[in-house]
């Protein structure tokens, strides 16, 4: 039965409950104990904990033999009330397997409890005299409880043990083995998160909500059972960062209420061994996972750095890498959905250098979401593995997670709802390589690992929700790096939280946990075939890296030498030189440069100056930028000055004024016989500077470009554009705008993805005038329903096609291709909802930009045809199959506690189905891809061959497979 304290409970009450048990000598075969509270308790038997309960619908059960003692036991139950009225109670059954019978043992008026802690209470055979009679409040299935019932009970008893994920499940590349040294007792030791390594070999780990613990590895080829763990006698914890460095252990505390965030200093001051010093050395208002994260060791050996998401407040600056001059920089309002976030400002995530006793500050970077962690490669290079938006996904301002070269002053355009700045934009820094949907966590470099010499210069990624460990391959590229990514390690589920390279046995060691989940310390060795392959600097890429590091140098006031040495770079053909150049004439005084930006013959160093101009001038040079900008033939420019072009065209009305009359003329008489264009970058951008500038011969173009984009990524972004637009709309124009929002409710994306959509709409409505919102009222009124599930455009099966007959369509038939009809029918055949391509469409399946360099046209069509051949490890399903008998296929993408989330439609990516681990009674990979068949069947010849040469094209409309 249900059980109360002997006095009305009030919120936030704690009540001490506890009853005897006696097991018998004999036979003893087992003890399960099954118990649910309203709304939190902790159980302990004989002064251990055994578990806990947070949810009274779901019964916790618990194989509890190994705790209990023939003869007198004490079971000890903490119960709260917790931030919470109306009734409270308790729970629990234990059942004993016992020689000749099994006796069960209830909760009833045998059990007494106390509303205070007393000594020895949890122990003590005797009850203290405090402890009085409980007060009964209901039977099981009775009361406010009447969804707990006999057989919700038994159905925990079916629950299996959560253990760490076993290593024989995980797919590790080629010559590497995985060990699992340590299962963590979730209730004991809690949900590991983050680590660094001691010189003598030993980990420093720490629990997410909890305490700090060294461990203490074995020997390589030593029993797991050798691993050594003991809490630090320290009142620290909840660290999401910690680093060895100057005799220290220095600890990010993400603290909540328990401890302040921010970045601590912890001593052994006397050499005994155990820390005996705590210090704050700098506050960081912050928490939560988007909070303070990371600490490294600076490569000059004189600082460290630290890494903080993008709820985590600036921290008073001593200087700035990055001109402090950033805002949203938005031409139009963002529009929202879910909200996260909402309201938070620019600069987002950032990095800043500190010296070791916490005082001097430099800000080196920003404009991330949430970047857990970094690493400095063996040049001093810094990287960071930043976060998704997920709720953002198949909307045009998704951005993948990525891994991200930070260099100095960079700024990498996080804005919060729709207004994170798209990759193209020449005032941010791209990223290396984009990895897709996931949850970022540690990383390192495998710089000490004995590896083959190509993984110990990877950097090694963990991700969390996905559960894959990647190794990034770094490629030089001009005076940054391009990756590649390889899938070292991957399970289901394997929540990665951090890696590092030990200090002394040249493993790697990863943990997995966060969010409560069951935690478990790992080590990779290598025991494949030895390799002599040396790593060597690419001598062109070395010097130009040079030349980026000589120009950083001037990111802070220098005067005319930092002018001299810029300007000219901003004529550069790589991207962050040009970026570098720009920082530095931003520290500078705008005196200085100015007037030798807008005079320069060169329209590339022009613009890429009128660039800073707009982000540190004054209104005053408004009319010389807008002069110099008309002045250059715009038709002359390739498609990356021509971004440029528009964005400092945007910058100057965001920055240096609003457009008058004029200058919203002028706008109109140079961009409107530029639009539309094949780029759906550029159109973007022209559309956004159109409708600022109230041009009436954009719409029914934009519109027509809107309903006919072949992803519904480029068709949101017009939408969202054109919902400010007052000029130029006709009846049939405003009733084709608005009908398309019913066809977008057909669209998938994140879990904000239909409030997007219906804000944008509301943004557009609210615009209309009287008479033109009664007359569309039809269309207007009605609700944002999903009418056709899958999406799929409604065409009739033309053939099945059969792979031999497509391979000699290929081989005859790849001249005078229809670029454009091939990326429409990529569209309708739905593969632009999880494929991303030259930049546009989805990010759940793998980017097909450059398949055509991995792929024969054979093995293309295929993959095509026959999507179950060969499943990639990185994008195959799991089934499972839980004690009940329920089936569930998909990829794992989030984890919480002891529940997963399985995306189980790619077309549907923020709807999941969520498992409780306790209840997974086998799992295995699924022998089908999640691709589906016959995707070309609806296609005729010359269709197929034009999607072929669009997949084959690598975006390249010019390509000789084209129509000329």
């Amino acid at each position: 039965m249900w059980l109360g304290p002997h006095v009305t409970t009030s919120e936030n009450q704690k009540v001490f409950l506890r009853k005897n048990v006696l097991v018998p000598g004999g036979r003893f075969g087992g003890a399960k104990f099954t118990f649910a509270c309203d709304n939190q308790c902790s159980v302990f038997i004989n002064g251990t904990k055994i578990g806990e309960n947070t949810d009274f619908n779901n019964p916790t059960g618990k194989e509890v033999k190994e705790y209990l003692k023939r003869g007198n036991n004490v079971i000890a139950v903490v119960a709260a009330n917790a931030e919470a009225e109306g009734p409270a109670g308790f729970i629990a059954r234990l059942d004993l397997e016992l020689d000749t019978q099994s006796p069960r043992i209830v909760t009833d008026d045998s059990w007494v409890g106390a509303l205070k802690e007393v000594p020895g209470w949890k122990t003590t055979l005797k009850a203290p005299e405090e402890y009085k009679a409980v007060t009964k409040i209901a039977q099981l299935g009775g009361g406010a409880w009447t969804g707990v019932t006999e057989k919700v009970f038994d159905s925990a008893l079916l629950l299996k043990e959560v253990e760490a994920t076993p290593t024989d499940g995980l797919v590790v590349a080629k010559g590497f083995k995985v060990e699992l040294l340590y299962d963590v007792p979730k209730d004991a030791q809690g949900s590991w998160v983050n680590m660094c390594s001691l010189p003598n070999g030993d980990l420093i780990v720490s629990d997410q909500y909890g305490s700090l613990y060294r461990v203490t590895p074995p020997g390589i080829g030593q029993p797991a059972t050798d691993t050594h763990v003991s809490r630090l006698d320290i009142e620290l914890g909840r660290a999401h960062g910690l680093l060895w460095a100057f005799e220290s252990l220095y600890v990010m505390v993400n603290g909540g209420n328990q401890y302040k965030s921010g970045l601590y200093r912890v001593k052994d001051t006397n050499g005994d061994g155990a820390f005996d010093d705590v210090r704050l050395l700098r506050e960081i208002s912050g928490g939560g996972e988007h909070g303070p994260h990371a600490i490294l060791a600076h490569p000059d050996g004189n600082n460290l750095v630290v890494v903080c998401g993008n709820s985590t407040k600036l921290t008073a600056m001593d200087s700035s890498r990055v001109p402090l001059v950033w805002d949203e920089d938005l031409l139009h309002e963002r529009t929202y959905g879910r909200g996260f976030m909402r309201g938070v400002p620019a600069p987002g995530g950032w990095i800043a250098k500190v010296d070791p006793e916490g005082n001097n500050w430099e800000l080196l970077a920003t404009g991330f979401r949430n970047q857990f962690d970094a690493a400095f490669d063996s040049e001093g290079e810094l990287f960071a593995y930043d976060a998704d938006m997920e709720w953002d996904v198949n909307t045009p301002w998704y951005r993948p997670t990525r891994i991200c070269h930070v260099v100095s002053g960079a700024e990498f355009g996080w804005r919060n709802g729709s207004g994170k700045w798209p990759v193209y934009y020449p005032d941010s820094v791209p990223p290396v390589v984009n990895v897709g949907p996931g949850s970022p966590t540690g990383v390192c470099f495998g710089y000490g690992t004995k590896f083959p010499s190509k993984y110990q210069n990877a950097l090694f990624a963990c991700d969390w929700s996905y559960g894959k460990l990647y190794a990034v391959h770094l490629h030089p590229d001009g005076s940054t790096y391009s990756g590649e990514l390889e899938e070292f390690i991957a399970g289901t589920p394997l929540p990665l939280t951090d890696v590092v390279v030990g200090a002394q046995d040249g493993a790697l060691y990863f943990t997995i946990g966060g969010r409560r989940t069951k935690s478990g310390l790992y080590r990779v060795t290598y025991h494949g075939e030895a390799d002599s392959t040396s790593h060597e600097i690419a001598g062109k890429e070395f010097a130009l890296r040079k030349h980026r590091r000589a120009i950083e140098a001037f990111h802070r006031p220098i005067g005319e030498k930092a002018v001299s040495d810029s300007i000219p770079t901003l004529e550069s053909s790589d991207r962050a030189l040009r970026f570098a150049s720009r920082v530095a004439l931003e520290h500078q005084p705008v005196e200085l440069w100015q007037d030798k930006i807008l005079a320069h013959p060169s329209d590339q160093v022009a613009l890429n100056g009128m660039l800073a101009l707009t982000r540190v001038g004054n209104p005053t040079l408004k009319p010389a930028i807008l002069k110099r900008l008309y002045d250059i033939p715009y038709a002359k420019l390739n498609s990356t000055q021509k971004i440029l072009w528009l964005r400092v065209c945007g910058l100057v009305f965001m920055r240096l004024g609003a457009a008058n009359a004029d200058e919203a003329m002028q706008i109109k008489e140079y961009l409107e016989n530029k639009f539309p264009t094949p780029n759906a970058a550029i159109n973007s951008e022209v559309l956004k500077l159109l409708v600022y500038a109230e041009s009436e011969t954009v719409t029914a173009s934009a519109v027509n470009l809107m309903v006919n984009a072949p992803t519904q990524e480029e068709q949101i972004d017009y939408a969202k554009t054109l919902r400010h637009q007052l000029k130029g709309w006709t009846p049939e124009l405003r009733r084709e705008y608005f009908e398309w929002f019913l066809q977008a409710a057909n669209y998938r994306g994140g879990a904000s993805f239909t409030m997007f959509l219906e804000n944008i709409k509301k943004d557009a409505v609210a615009s209309l005038s009287t008479a033109d919102s009664e007359s569309l009222a039809d269309v207007i009124s009605q609700s944002l329903e999903q009418t056709n599930p899958l999406n799929y455009a409604k065409r009739e099966i033309v053939k099945q096609w059969d792979l031999s007959e497509l391979v000699e369509l290929a081989t005859e038939g790849m001249r005078d291709r229809d670029f454009e009809r091939g990326a429409k029918l990529f569209g309708e055949a739905n593969c632009f909802a999880c494929h991303r391509f030259n930049g546009r469409g989805g990010a759940i399946g793998p980017d097909l930009t450059t398949i055509s360099g991995r792929f024969s046209k054979k093995d293309l069509l295929e993959s095509i045809v026959k999507p179950n051949k060969e499943i990639s490890d990185q994008y195959a399903a799991t089934t499972f199959i839980t004690v009940d008998g329920k089936v569930v296929t998909g990829r794992v993408a989030n984890l919480s506690g002891d529940n997963i989330m399985v995306q189980t439609n790619m077309l549907d990516p923020g709807n999941f189905t969520s498992i409780d681990t306790k209840m997974i009674d086998e799992q295995f990979p699924s022998k089908n891809s999640l691709m589906p068949e016959g995707l070309l069947n609806t296609l005729n010849r010359d269709e197929v061959l034009d999607l072929l040469a669009f997949l084959l094209s690598r975006g390249d409309p010019s390509s000789p497979m084209f129509k000329k």
